[in-house]
């Protein structure tokens, strides 16, 4: 009987996988493979696919769990919810990387969460490496210091995976990643992302379903970066508009600006949504490689005995 490698794991015999069935359920995908998904998310499929997803992810790569930034926001309490039904709660390591000037019903919040899922804890002050490394330089201006800010927490978070031998488990949603509303290399940086399909207000559905605690659920989203600050009052658009816009635009491919705007959608909107997808669409690849002929690296190379 063929053996085969499973990533870093031991070989195993085929034979093993099928009679157990725990690998294959692991990777099986309930929704049909080549059919693009562009109506409403069906959340009981959706929460068994990313289960299925952490848990084969975490397998292939051999390592103990996971851990994940808690801000208190939603997306990173459906993450830690859906890794700690996938693998359990000894599994998971949540790390809390407030700055001085964070709201103190973020970590309240997280906290909460973390008590509800049974999960282990970090807490890891930022301020102190934030102030330092801006002492000396003059107004760097609340952006700057917001995407210094999450790339020194998944710094912190990489840092920490290390030391207990875990992956870190991504937070970003489809909706930040069409519009580039992330930071390259801070909060975009992961080794797996689970929401990535999914838009924000389906990570709202999920979180409905997951019993994401009210106060998370409810709270206008924010990534806490300074006093005052919303997601939605920088972008300018509603996340339910958003996600309708984007829904036309890049799950049924239309381009027409009357008809979208005969369906109701602000031009203003429209050309928002179209600019930050068009701007930003770097973030949604890795640097670019000069090209000099060469084939490309292979994920993983088998040799024949």
């Amino acid at each position: 009987m063929r053996s085969i490698y499973i990533g870093g794991l031991p070989r195993v015999k085929l034979t093993d996988i099928l009679l157990d069935g725990s690998i294959f359920m692991l990777y099986r995908n309930p929704f049909r493979e080549g059919v693009k998904m562009t109506k409403a998310i069906d959340a009981e499929k959706a929460v068994t696919t990313i289960k299925r997803f952490i848990s084969g992810k975490l397998l292939q790569s051999g390592l103990d769990g996971y851990v994940v930034g808690l801000s208190g926001g939603i997306d990173s309490a459906v993450s830690a919810a859906l890794a700690t039904e996938a693998i359990g709660k000894d599994k998971v390591l949540a790390v809390l990387m407030p700055y001085r000037t964070s709201s103190e019903d973020s970590i309240t919040d997280a906290m909460e969460l973390i008590g509800q899922l049974g999960i282990a804890c970090r807490r890891v002050d930022i301020s102190a490496m934030i102030d330092a490394y801006f002492e000396e330089i003059e107004a760097p201006g609340q952006i700057r210091r917001g995407n210094k800010m999450a790339r020194e927490r998944m710094s912190i978070l990489f840092d920490v995976a290390y030391e207990t031998n875990r992956l870190v488990l991504g937070t970003g949603n489809r909706t930040e990643i069409c519009l580039g509303y992330t930071t390259w290399y801070g909060d975009a940086a992961c080794s797996i992302n689970p929401l990535g399909e999914l838009y924000k207000t389906e990570v709202r559905q999920l979180a409905e379903k997951l019993h994401i605690p009210d106060s998370i659920r409810n709270k206008p989203p924010s990534a806490d970066l300074w006093v005052g600050q919303t997601d939605e009052g920088e972008i300018g658009v509603s996340y339910d508009r958003i996600d309708s816009l984007l829904r036309r635009l890049v799950d049924d491919g239309e381009k027409s600006m009357a008809k979208l705007e005969s369906e109701g959608y602000e031009r203003t909107d429209i050309s928002r949504v179209v600019s930050l997808l068009s701007r930003f669409s770097f973030k949604r690849h890795l640097p670019d490689i000069a090209p000099l002929g060469r084939s490309s690296v292979p994920d993983s190379i088998q040799l024949e005995e």
